[in-house]
């Protein structure tokens, strides 16, 4: 029987989950950080116990662009009350997470079900493609909030899966999650441990309305967001702080508009530099959405 032999990347595209508005956002990955990349790929095929160079006719064959399909549909259903499908999964399959580890599909299904309980996860995957022969990698965002505590903390979690696949049987044994704000994702990770420990704080945001938005990475020094569309107020500056500019954008909130309407305050604020020397400056504060844009900034 001849073998088509697959891509190496297979990709669908998802359903949007809201416009992108303004600058492109991008991340750059440092040679360190690929090394460590090539390390976890390393234990991930010794955990999936299956050898990614071994030829596709020794195997039963593996039909990956249907498992890639299979993962797109299934995957979303994580945390719902549908559930994944665990007939996918070998009985013994292996289960890693910096702070996690299980060994049969009975513990993996306990694991979902204990999340579900105690933090009421919503799961967004963004994609899904093949990485080895035997091998498929996801990339997801995960945001929880913990009940038990009066506050309800939110925590958020950004990374990749990588998922190994039984040739003999065509179905997943190992399903490695790689967090992106650690840089030790082996199990038992302290580092990933004291990263959960530290987003259960009792903390409080300004009660101001703010664009919405979508974190789909999340790092230890910043985060990548997708936002929905929104509208801003904005005037050139000379400085990047203490510019005359950012008297008039708050003076239009304030009222110093064509119907000396006060709006309420919003967050962010963007201040970006637009020229080398610092001395362009572009100032932007958000609107609320249901604003009318007819108004005009009035000069006192």
């Amino acid at each position: 029987m001849a073998t088509t032999q697959l891509s190496l990347q297979i990709l669908r595209p998802l359903p949007a989950a809201g416009q992108t508005c303004g600058r492109q956002s991008y991340s750059f990955q440092s040679r360190n950080s690929a090394i460590r990349t090539r390390r976890n790929m390393k234990w991930v095929l010794r955990l999936s116990l299956v050898d990614q160079n071994q030829p596709q006719s020794q195997s039963t064959g593996v039909d990956v662009k249907q498992l890639v399909d299979f993962l797109y549909d299934d995957l979303p259903h994580l945390f719902d009350d549908q559930g994944i499908d665990r007939t996918a999964y070998d009985e013994l399959v292996k289960f890693r997470d910096p702070i996690t580890k299980h060994d049969s599909i009975s513990g993996y299904l306990f694991n979902i079900a204990l999340l579900k309980n105690l933090f009421r996860p919503q799961f967004f995957l963004h994609w899904v493609k093949q990485t080895g022969t035997y091998e498929i990698t996801t990339r997801w965002t995960m945001v929880m909030k913990f009940m038990l505590f009066p506050w309800k903390p939110e925590l958020v979690f950004t990374g990749t899966s990588i998922m190994g696949i039984n040739p003999q049987t065509g179905k997943f044994n190992s399903h490695a999650d790689f967090w992106d704000s650690i840089e030790n994702n082996n199990y038992f990770s302290l580092e990933g441990l004291w990263n959960v420990v530290k987003q259960l704080r009792i903390y409080k945001t300004p009660d101001l309305e703010t664009p919405k938005y979508q974190i789909l990475k999340r790092t230890a020094n910043y985060e990548v967001r997708k936002y929905s569309p929104f509208i801003v107020v904005e005037t050139n500056g000379d400085k990047l702080s203490g510019s005359s500019g950012f008297n008039d954008v708050t003076g239009y909130i304030f009222g110093k508009n064509s119907t000396m309407e006060k709006i309420p305050m919003t967050t962010p604020v963007f201040t970006q530099a637009n020229d080398a020397g610092l001395s362009k400056v572009s100032i932007q504060v958000v609107l609320p959405l249901e604003k009318d844009l007819s108004r005009r900034l009035t000069k006192s």
